[in-house]
């Protein structure tokens, strides 16, 4: 492994470095000399087909969510890695026995070894892999809303399995062999993939989150509950496993030029910077912040400057490895959305893109030697 890579600790306010804190060192950067790195990925071959131009050329890597083999960024949908088991979406339908505890995990790992073998080849160099599981969270209390069916079908699950038991015992029994399997299937399945292609940092997608979504609650802060810092913490079995870590910030539309935003976003990067200094490891695993150019749940609502600092910049600021510009199949299908998409690169990303990795480089330069990130010394900071 190459040496490792410093953090260094600078006063934001006025530009100039001050004693270095005891952080943890990270692991060097991906792309040599680029201390924090903006990745393209989302499927523009409509665009493309249409010959209208776009140019992303300021990224330092251009992938799409498709399985296409080679690219810097692969990412594995539910679909696509293994055996996953899950409810429709209209819970009418049951994929691989719904919950974990009525998988295969044999057949799952058969299948995703495969799998990867085919998105990923052998002497790839260094990149990423994504898994984007959404669909239930390993932790039992997590699962609320329209993911409260799975402690539902756990509960029936249990009465199947030991009907003599009473209530109390059964939701013991159908949260302890949901939790145990649901970790068993995530441990194997990311250990199978660092195995199989260890140049590859691997991690899942949304992990760790930090529910910090009351933005229109007067007194928001955008800090994570310490129920949730604890919750993350439960789950240090797999912060152990992860050699990456992929938080979103997506930003919805009614936090467009709002503060907020920048609030939403700082903590829940900064909780992903917590937890992965959890490990007893001699350094970091990188964090890679999953943002969009449009707001979230609409395809026509580009961010605006001001928001592209409150994602991009603030994730730079407090020491993330560089963020991926995700985008959908139906963001960009048509003339218009590719046109539009043209012009926004050109008049607005492009610009700010340049200036937050070429900032990000110039300051490791002078304040590191080379040799680390600047990151703001207070994260809480607005500067």
């Amino acid at each position: 492994m190459a040496s490792l890579f410093l953090s260094c600790v600078i006063f934001c306010i006025i530009g100039s470095m001050t004693s270095i804190l005891a952080l943890p060192p990270t692991e060097p950067p991906l792309i040599h000399d680029h201390p924090f790195v903006a990745i393209w990925n989302a499927p523009t071959n409509r665009c493309q087909r249409l010959q209208i131009p776009l140019d992303t050329a300021a990224f330092q890597a251009v992938t799409t969510p498709a399985a296409v083999p080679g690219q810097f960024l692969t990412i594995f949908y539910e679909g696509k890695l293994g055996h996953y088991p899950k409810v429709g979406i209209d819970r009418q339908k049951i994929y691989e026995g719904g919950v974990p505890q009525n998988g295969n995990l044999p057949e799952h790992l058969a299948k995703a070894q495969n799998q990867i073998d085919h998105s990923i080849s052998q002497d790839s160099s260094p990149g990423l892999a994504v898994i984007d599981w959404e669909s239930w969270r390993p932790l039992w209390d997590q699962n609320w809303g329209s993911k409260r069916i799975y402690q539902k079908l756990s509960i029936i699950h249990a009465l199947q399995m030991a009907p003599f038991l009473s209530s109390k015992q059964i939701s013991k029994l159908a949260k302890d062999q949901f939790q145990l399997n649901g970790r068993r299937l995530m441990e194997k399945t990311i250990s199978l993939g660092i195995r199989e292609r260890p140049s590859r940092r691997w991690g899942f997608y949304l992990f760790p989150d930090c529910f910090n979504y009351g933005w229109d609650k007067p007194d928001y802060t955008g800090k994570c509950s310490l129920k949730t810092q604890k919750q993350n913490n439960e789950m240090l079995w797999l912060w152990e496993r992860s050699t990456a870590l992929f938080p979103s910030v997506y930003l919805h539309l009614s936090l467009r030029n709002s503060p907020r935003a920048a609030l939403f976003v700082r903590n829940r990067v900064q909780e992903a910077l917590r937890v992965a200094a959890l490990p007893k490891r001699p350094y970091t695993v990188p964090i890679f912040v999953y943002t969009r150019v449009l707001y979230r749940d609409q395809t026509e609502m580009f961010e605006s400057q001001a928001d592209l600092i409150s994602t991009v910049g603030e994730s730079a600021a407090l020491g993330a490895s560089g963020i991926v510009m995700w985008g959908g199949i139906k963001d960009y299908n048509s003339k218009t959305s590719c046109q539009s998409l043209s012009e926004y690169l050109t008049s607005t990303l492009n610009q700010y893109i340049a200036n937050v990795t070429a900032a990000t480089m110039l300051c490791s330069e002078v304040l590191c030697q080379g040799k680390g990130r600047c990151i703001r010394k207070d994260y809480n900071s607005p500067h």
